[in-house]
């Protein structure tokens, strides 16, 4: 008798876990519209590539050319890798500086590394001793300090994960060419544990995956996952990597109801108007992780112009940083970064919660955004012929008076053969780019 209570006990908790799960994937479009808004309304995030990889900063037994991924492309044993750890001593690190220097640029959200490619985990971790806090002398969870300089600051957190693990045996058969690797077994105790661990430890808004490329991972488990972390936070925002609808790097999905919440373009903006939720993530220079060698980089216009070619056509920047193993955001990415804070002290109207247009473009000086209710229409130029910027993609409202941001004064303007055309003044504040405020 005891017996079989014991068993309709475990039928009925059973049963309550099968159907406490909830299918988020079948989402109203409206509820995820909601869910999404603060994300939508951001526009710019900042991506943050740290871990390993910063010690050898790109080179490892005197060949360059490596980054984040070194551990791969230089072919570095398991063992010798792991010794990088022993050399992971970030001493100048410090979270509320790193949150300053994003709030000073205008970002809006940070997604940090948790664990890249290389399976190091970047926070104190139950699952696993191969982490930050007893792996390295550092012994600090920079996870902890950073959520909570972001929390402070009023900037919203993310963490990024990556789903294939080349330091886990049942995850990566190189490592146990012996025996043949279990990957469920990593799913589902390590991998999901992990991410319940960080999202009950670091409250994060955003998880951003990478690596489902790899053969053992599957649609239907992006599913499986998505909906396992939506049922521990409801609103999570989660990209379209934790599944296999990416369509490599252009980043939007090749199917219809794909996992996911949004398109992830890498290194590249969409070449027109976006029709779903989509956010290009690219580099300040070439890498993603810290490369002593790297100096090639963008310019604060080019960084600047992809911050409104984005914009216009409806998605979200989200600029990457690749700190050193000191633990510090290399300067010529805080004077980039610097840059596009002032051009958005005076400009951010255009870019915070606003939305792309169809017709987002007019020629290759002008770009336009709206307001979410439709009623203001931003017009944002690089270049203009004399002090005169001639549009007619939007129409200004008869009689409504035209603005230049960060100057005091109403515009000149008139109307001819269907253009607006608008009398600038003489000396532009700011430099980069310029933005008239339109009634439509």
């Amino acid at each position: 008798m005891k017996k079989t209570v014991l068993f309709l006990a475990g039928l009925v908790m059973i049963s309550y876990a099968t159907f406490a799960q909830k299918d988020y994937t079948a989402e109203s479009k409206e509820v995820k519209a909601k869910r999404m808004q603060w994300w939508d309304d951001a526009t710019f995030g900042m991506f943050i590539h740290w871990g390993l990889y910063a010690v050898p900063a790109g080179e490892y037994n005197g060949v360059g050319g490596g980054a984040e991924w070194i551990m791969e492309t230089h072919k570095i044993p398991t063992a010798e890798y792991e010794k990088f750890a022993a050399q992971f001593n970030p001493q100048k690190f410090d979270a509320k500086e790193w949150v300053r220097i994003a709030k000073s640029a205008g970002v809006k959200y940070i997604v940090i590394t948790s664990k890249h490619h290389d399976g190091f985990s970047m926070w104190d971790s139950k699952v696993t001793k191969y982490d930050i806090m007893d792996a390295t002398p550092f012994k600090r969870d920079v996870l902890k300090e950073l959520s909570d300089a972001c929390k402070a600051a009023g900037i919203h957190f993310g963490l990024y994960h990556s789903i294939m693990d080349w330091h886990q045996p049942n995850a990566n058969p190189k490592q146990q060419p012996e025996t043949k690797p279990d990957f469920k077994i990593y799913r589902e105790e390590y991998l999901k544990p992990q991410l319940a661990e960080l999202i009950k430890k670091y409250d994060p808004e955003v998880l951003w995956f990478d690596g489902e490329w790899i053969g053992e991972w599957t649609e239907e488990q992006g599913k499986d996952l998505y909906n396992y972390l939506r049922n521990i936070k409801p609103s999570l925002i989660i990209n379209n990597r934790v599944g296999k609808g990416r369509a490599g790097m252009e980043g939007m999905n090749k199917y219809e109801h794909a996992a996911g919440d949004f398109g992830t373009p890498e290194q590249e903006i969409l070449k027109g108007a976006g029709q779903d939720y989509w956010e290009s993530c690219m580099t300040i220079n070439n890498n993603w992780g810290f490369v002593k060698n790297d100096q090639n980089w963008k310019s604060a216009q080019t960084l600047i112009d992809n911050l409104v070619d984005i914009a216009a056509k409806g998605g979200n920047y989200l600029l990457n940083v690749g700190p050193t193993a000191e633990g510090l955001i290399p300067q010529p990415s805080i004077e980039r970064l610097g840059e596009m804070g002032k051009w958005l002290d005076i400009n951010k109207e255009s870019i915070y919660g606003t939305k792309g247009m169809k017709d987002y473009k007019e020629g290759d000086h002008i770009k336009f955004t709206q307001s979410n209710d439709g009623k203001t229409g931003y017009v944002i130029f690089n270049q203009n012929e004399n002090n005169r910027l001639s549009f007619s993609a939007i129409q200004p409202k008869s009689g409504s008076k035209i603005f230049l941001l960060g100057h005091s004064k109403p515009l000149v303007w008139t109307k001819k053969d269907g253009f607006a055309v608008v009398e600038l003044p003489k000396e532009l504040p700011g430099k980069y780019a310029w933005v008239l405020k339109v009634v439509i």
